[in-house]
């Protein structure tokens, strides 16, 4: 889409928010927030991005410009508050000493000069006078690190997560050569961490992908998720083949630091054996920054590493501190963009995909061109409109853009070099892998999708994938091929699986006889030739006959591992439309068992906090389908762990007793606030009524508190709360609620 369609697709969208009613705009803000955390999830946790950047950011711009136009729509936790993802749950949560925040994005040289205006007028504001410097530096494609150091000594090593919460990757770190284990010279603090930027040289990047390609493995898409799947080894031993490299960009909490500004605190890093990137300067004003940029611009493939922008940062710590954060951004620092990267290509031709909710998406098939730092020969089309809007026809020359990211953009066509020679795509009418009849999911609705749930071949494959994913089961060696050699083999004509509710019945003799194409090499050379050949079976000889492999083993035994997975992840596990990590761990919390949920009515689903309407509509409709609620009564037969168990030792304190928690707590994050109600036998509702009995309030309590006091409703602070959690509400009440720390408001 060029910018002046993207201009117009942007007032459009704007007139139709203004336009729509209340009940319809708050389902689009739903679905466009829980698109924006799930591109978060694929991109932070799962180091899979499903989107490109540039979608991303155009799906965040527009949830900020939603809830600046309608702010009773906007919740505490809506990603727009939020920093980076939710850690994942491979590694130990490590809390930071002080917040990693974001930084806020700009994508052109006039968004900058303006930003820089802005800041310059609140430097003078807070320091009149003040001559400012800027330390401008080069943002590195790869994942944000924090080093904790204790006395010169690296104590631990994290990712930064959600910006409080990251996950603990030291023994990972340790493999990192630049990372040094012990601070060099002396001066130390007694406590610092450094924050930097964990990536892979370029060059680091092609040995390691040709490396891959010659075991048989697919490549990595890019070096930022090259260096992101490295660091989230479980094994050591593979990050340490990995040659990752790090790059100091900042500092955290700074016990005992002497250094005043950033440019300052970066010699003395470098002095003690840290490694600072070489591509910093200190610049004085605009005119330099915008040199910088156009600088690096044209030499961008000419550094170690991939980049995608530039950092600007005000140079001074007091300036910084006093320009504070937003919840979200340092009001000090900024990151300017490079524009998405194009090419010229051919299209080929256009095919289509039907993915695990039905989806078929047309996709282009080109001749394979680099573009920002990797080869692209597929490209996605979205849907048939979009094909038609671009103009494209098979055969075309065409631009290809991409934002440094997997998926890259075909803009539109070079009308001037067509000869006469192309042809213009046909959407299917009938699912190419079923054959059922193709239809929107309802009237209006752009996309078509085959409605073949329960049967289709494609929509299983994908379904299972995704089953047993990282954020679901977890089943490592069930990866795409396994899942596709287990729903669609070449043979037999029956596949093992024809639902994902047979997942934990299979035993490795149900495989046998499963066959897939595969090409014929010679010398590690393609022939062009293929055959049929065992996928999950060893091929049988004279003196040893096929047996499963070591990878079918392995498979299994994660398998019988994955019965005893949380609630919440077999929750993912079940593909429920809408329904991700985040809306599965809530449910879970507040429920408890499979057998509660889907005893609960839909307003009760969406009184959960975190859950809402669209969620629990789609939980609903799941379980009103007879295969659907088969599925989860076969997995229970097999062992599927089904309700989430309760320390026995705890004291059922809380029976009968509805309690919300807002704000913020020290000892408690929301979670775990919800999980220490429901163990003890209570109710932890997202939502103040006249039915709740406690409100427990920390900092920054907002609205909750204010409808709990004009409902009269008992308020406890974090202490109180701790006693009711220990000893019940009587011992709240032994002095009458005269107590100092919990008080019954009325008006």
């Amino acid at each position: 889409m060029s910018s002046a369609e993207e201009q117009r697709a942007q007032q459009a969208t704007e007139e139709n928010d203004r336009e729509v009613p209340a009940e319809e705009l708050k389902e689009r803000y739903a679905q466009l927030t829980q698109r924006v955390r799930d591109a978060r999830v694929s991109y932070y946790v799962e180091d899979s991005p499903t989107i490109s950047d540039a979608e991303y950011d155009a799906l965040y711009r527009d949830l900020e410009r939603i809830e600046a136009e309608h702010p009773q729509l906007k919740a505490n936790d809506s990603p727009t508050q939020e920093v980076g993802g939710e850690p994942s749950e491979a590694f130990a949560p490590v809390q930071h000493l002080e917040r990693m925040y974001s930084l806020e994005d700009v994508f052109s040289i006039d968004e900058l000069k303006a930003w820089l205006d802005r800041a310059e007028d609140s430097i003078q504001e807070v320091r009149p006078g003040h001559d400012n410097e800027w330390l401008t530096e080069l943002k590195i494609d790869g994942l944000a690190i924090n080093l904790l150091y204790r006395n010169g000594r690296l104590t631990r090593a994290a990712t930064r997560g959600d910006g409080t919460t990251g996950e603990d990757v030291s023994h990972n770190v340790a493999t990192i050569d630049s990372v040094p284990q012990t601070l060099k010279g002396t001066g130390h603090p007694e406590e610092i961490e450094v924050r930097g930027e964990v990536f892979i040289a370029s060059a680091d990047f092609k040995e390691l992908n040709e490396a891959l390609v010659a075991d048989g493995k697919a490549p990595f898409a890019n070096p930022r998720n090259a260096a992101a799947g490295s660091l989230r080894q479980k094994d050591p031993q593979v990050t340490a083949r990995r040659k990752l490299s790090m790059f100091v960009h900042g500092i955290g909490a700074r016990e005992g630091l002497s250094a005043q500004s950033q440019a300052e605190t970066y010699d003395l890093l470098k002095s003690w054996g840290l490694p600072v990137s070489p591509y910093t300067k200190l610049l004085s004003g605009g005119e330099e920054i915008l040199e910088f940029i156009a600088d690096y611009g044209e030499h961008r493939h000419d550094l170690v590493h991939e980049i995608d922008g530039i950092v600007i940062k005000v140079n001074d710590f007091r300036t910084q501190q006093l320009l504070g954060h937003t919840s979200r951004v340092p009001r000090w620092s900024v990151a300017y963009k490079y524009p998405p990267e194009e090419v010229n290509t051919k299209l080929e031709d256009i095919r289509v995909s039907v993915g695990r909710t039905g989806r078929v998406t047309p996709y282009g098939m080109m001749d394979p061109v680099k573009v920002a730092g990797s080869t692209v020969e597929m490209a996605t089309l979205h849907n048939q409109d979009v094909v038609r809007a671009k103009g494209v026809l098979i055969g075309d020359t065409v631009v290809l853009r991409k934002a440094g990211d997997v998926i890259p953009e075909i803009v539109g066509p070079v009308v001037a070099l067509r000869d006469g020679s192309e042809r213009e795509f046909e959407m299917p009418t009938h699912c190419p892998s079923c054959g059922t009849e193709l239809a929107p999911a309802k009237e209006g609705d752009v996309d078509i999708r085959c409605p073949n749930a329960r049967s289709c071949p494609a929509q299983l494959w994908q379904t299972l994938f995704h089953t047993a994913g990282r954020g679901a089961f977890d089943i490592d060696a069930l990866g795409e091929e396994a899942a596709r050699a287990l729903t669609q083999p070449v043979e037999p004509e029956t596949p093992p699986l024809t639902s994902i509710a047979g997942l934990f019945d299979l035993v490795p003799e149900d495989l046998a006889d499963v066959r897939t194409e595969r090409e014929v090499r010679k010398k590690g050379a393609p022939t062009g030739e293929t055959e049929l050949v065992p996928y999950f079976y060893t091929r049988g000889t004279a003196n040893k006959p096929s047996a499963p492999s070591a990878n079918t083993r392995r498979m299994f035994d994660q398998i019988e591992e994955a019965k005893s997975q949380p609630l919440w992840r077999v929750l993912v596990a079940l593909s429920i439309r809408h329904v991700g990590p985040t809306a599965s761990r809530a449910l879970a919390t507040e429920f408890g068992s499979m057998q509660a949920i889907r005893d609960a009515d839909e307003e009760r689903l969406a009184d959960t906090d975190g859950v809402g309407p669209t969620i629990a509509r789609a939980v609903k409709e799941w379980f009103s389908e007879e295969w659907h609620r088969e599925i989860v009564d076969r997995w229970a037969a097999a062992g599927v762990r089904m309700e989430d168990e309760r320390d026995e030792s705890v004291p059922r304190v809380l029976e009968g007793l509805t309690i919300v928690v807002t704000g913020t707590l020290e000892e408690f994050t929301r979670d775990s606030a919800k999980e220490a109600i429901l163990q003890r036998g209570g109710k932890a509702s997202g939502s103040v009524s006249k039915n709740t009995d406690y409100l427990v309030a920390g900092e920054n309590a907002g609205s909750k508190l204010d409808k709990a006091e004009n409902l009269g409703v008992t308020v406890l602070n974090g202490e109180d709360f701790k006693i009711l959690l220990r000893e019940g509400p009587t011992a709240l009440d032994r002095d009458d609620g005269a107590e100092e720390g919990h008080e019954t408001v009325t008006e």
